[in-house]
């Protein structure tokens, strides 16, 4: 995959991490501390859980949202892979809906919590293709 990088948000929980890590592919993680801030200068997509228990507000993680709000970044982003919970309904992997709006990029893929074996295949083939279209 060299033509982008992945870049990831994950919580202490991992679910989003360990999912990431099963890729094999190398990964970039949006720092949990508020104090630290990742520079994404080269194009990547963007796998993100998605938070607010099924509402929309609360949605996409503060730290991902300070990440995107830096242009630089923001001017990197190519799509986005998100992680949720069924029992969201309508909400589940929502935060991909507003950051693929937002950001205007393709919402290439979603998984529920910390992904199958399949989700782990189809979005290492998916990126593969994506990164050589």
């Amino acid at each position: 995959m060299a033509e982008g990088e992945i870049v990831y948000f994950s919580t202490k929980s991992e679910n989003t991490h360990r999912f990431v890590a099963k890729l094999g592919l190398t990964a970039r993680r949006i720092p949990i501390s508020s104090d630290e801030m990742l520079c994404a200068p080269n194009p990547f997509v963007l796998i993100v859980p998605t938070y607010g228990g099924g509402e929309q507000k609360g949605a996409v993680p503060k730290q991902v949202i300070r990440f995107l709000n830096d242009a630089d970044n923001r001017s990197n982003i190519r799509g986005v892979i998100a992680a949720g919970n069924t029992n969201f309904g309508a909400a589940y992997c929502i935060a991909g809906d507003i950051i693929s709006a937002k950001c205007q990029v393709p919402f290439l893929y979603r998984f529920e919590l910390l992904g199958t074996q399949q989700d782990v295949d189809n979005v290492r083939h998916g990126l593969e293709r994506f990164w050589t279209r």
